[in-house]
């Protein structure tokens, strides 16, 4: 008589399998990759003229191959690029070496003043990832937190809490635009 050789029951192994799985993916967490917000103007219509941009208006920040920051000629820490960036917005004392002061009317802000300053961004080919993502933080840190400015000045809040689909924040948004304009990288 011939021995029949044992098996075991592989439903038990696939189910096991799928519970390791199923443990995995629940008590793991997956990174996302995120990005940098930014909303890109309208394209101009073919036969429209690009608007003229006046020197004072434009804070050149250029990022060398040595991960150097130069604000309009001189080398600076990152440390200062926020205060230098929030004063050539803000321009409290109509210095004409920062950017021009405009008063326009918006909802809920009546009439305040606006600049309409660029900061004109450019790196070299050689510029770290990392320097570049500290450059942008500090950039965006100096936008938002002359938005808070305002926020708290006129609602008495903070531009934080104010939601995505309030006035308000609306019109702050406009009042103090992310102005940042990126040249294409250079070599060193």
């Amino acid at each position: 008589m011939v021995k029949k050789s044992p098996t075991i029951n592989g439903g038990s192994t696939a189910d096991l399998a799928f519970l390791c799985l199923a443990f995995f993916m629940m008590t793991s967490s997956m990174d996302h990759d995120r990005g940098i917000l930014r909303r890109l103007p309208p394209p101009l219509p073919p036969d429209a003229i690009p608007p003229e941009i006046r020197e004072r208006n434009v804070l050149p920040v250029l990022v060398n191959m040595h991960d150097q920051l130069r604000v309009q000629g001189r080398e600076i820490d990152i440390r200062d690029l926020r205060r230098i960036t929030k004063e050539f917005f803000s321009n409290p004392f109509n210095d004409p070496h920062l950017s021009e002061q405009v008063e326009r009317e918006f909802p809920h802000l009546g009439m305040v003043w606006t600049s309409r300053g660029v900061v004109s961004l450019q790196n070299d080919h050689g510029t770290t990832y990392e320097m570049y993502i500290k450059v942008q933080n500090e950039l965006t840190a100096a936008i938002n937190e002359l938005r808070d400015e305002m926020s708290r000045a006129h609602f008495g809040v903070p531009f934080s809490s104010l939601r995505a689909g309030d006035e308000r924040r609306h019109s702050i948004q406009r009042a103090i635009q992310m102005a940042i304009s990126e040249a294409e990288p250079r070599d060193g």
